[in-house]
């Protein structure tokens, strides 16, 4: 039973927990990290981790795209971003870089939300999508649920693999007085590529993204230290309740189509290599990384970071922020697979996780996601 308290006369809240609230128990045996495999598969689309990049501008251009693809991971290309808007990226990020020097935080919100008045222009991000075809790597691209059905044919016909329908809170049909509503469940039924969608909070909602035909639900909206959602909006679940919920809502759907799984991506609360870890022990199949690759030296960013929210005309849901000095960037293998001198569980994120699923025994991602969790007193 869900753990309800009062707050007050007549009215209830739902406990939740956070990844940093719960920690990982270890099984009655060990093994070898050499003996553990963190590959999972997306309809027929196989990764050797469970990444998969927040599409940021920050983080992810079409190179790092490419780099992340022969990696292992899956890097997905923001198509509403810089890079579909402006054929010199270079230039407007040397602006964002420029404030960021400057320390003038609002200038920054101010210029992105300048950049992003451009208008899209289709070419530009078919252009940045046959880059990462071309390199051999399976290509993704992320659009709002208001863009998606004017976008995505332009997106198939460049080579898109697998399609991200991504908002801060997506639901299975948004209603809306004048104007088509995006029915996702015809949308995902017309297409011939798998869909991930979300964030998604809860198990009703995930549960309901599940019965469109999504391949894949998005569990968050990237909470990390610059993002600002719940301050603005007031709305957010606890990461580790929510991804348990929608791991709920995956096996009661399988249970009801009598065999369809529907994989739960993870978007937000890592700050660490342990939340990586919880967040597959608590039922994710991969994890959606921003913050954490922002660090990288391949990051067009170069250590700021930001999420699309950022750009929002009138509601930016994003702060514009260093998390970390030109001194702290290191090369994107490094950062994913080590080795690393640092103890605080920044670098060698995939590393770790083998471990984790070493010491408690568990020899693939599915396994882990049966791993005991106790919660912090």
């Amino acid at each position: 039973m869900p753990d309800v308290v009062e707050i007050g006369m007549g009215r209830d809240a739902r406990r939740a927990y956070g990844l940093d609230e719960v920690q990982i128990v270890p099984s009655r045996r060990t093994r070898s990290s050499q003996d553990v495999s963190t590959a999972w598969q997306i309809d027929a689309y196989r990764f050797d981790i469970p990444l998969v990049t927040h599409p940021t501008d920050a983080v992810v251009s079409p190179t790092t795209a490419v780099a992340v693809g022969g990696l292992g991971g899956l890097g997905v290309l923001n198509a509403e971003g810089l890079w579909a808007r402006h054929p010199n990226v270079e230039e407007a990020l040397a602006r964002v870089q420029e404030a960021a020097d400057d320390a003038d935080l609002t200038a920054l919100t101010r210029i992105l939300q300048e950049l992003h008045a451009a208008p899209i222009r289709p070419e530009l991000i078919v252009e940045s999508i046959k880059k990462v075809t071309a390199a051999g790597v399976t290509a993704a691209a992320r659009v709002s649920p208001q863009r998606a059905a004017e976008l995505t044919p332009d997106l198939l016909a460049a080579g898109v693999e697998i399609l991200v329908v991504q908002g801060t809170i997506v639901s299975a049909e948004h209603v809306a007085k004048g104007g088509e509503p995006l029915n996702l469940k015809s949308f995902i039924a017309e297409l011939d590529v798998p869909v991930v969608a979300g964030g998604v909070h809860d198990y009703r909602t995930a549960m309901h993204l599940m019965r469109t035909g999504a391949a894949g639900v998005l569990v968050g909206y990237g909470s990390s230290p610059v993002t600002t959602t719940d301050a603005v909006l007031g709305i957010g679940v606890p990461m580790a309740t929510a991804i348990v919920d929608a791991a709920a809502a995956r096996r009661d759907y399988l249970d009801e189509t009598g065999g369809r799984y529907v994989h739960v991506i993870a978007d937000g609360g890592v700050e660490c290599s342990g939340d990586l870890a919880k967040s597959i022990a608590c039922g994710a199949d991969a994890v959606m990384l921003g913050a954490p690759l922002a660090s990288a030296a391949e990051a067009p960013g170069q250590g700021l970071y930001w999420t699309a929210a950022a750009a929002h005309p009138s509601l930016p849901r994003s702060r514009v922020a260093p998390v970390a000095g030109d001194e702290d960037l290191v090369d994107l293998r490094t950062l994913l697979f080590g080795p690393s001198s640092d103890a605080e569980g920044l670098i060698n994120l995939f590393g770790a996780l083998r471990r984790a699923m070493a010491k408690t025994g568990y020899s693939d991602l599915k396994e882990f996601q049966k791993v005991g969790l106790t919660v912090r007193g």
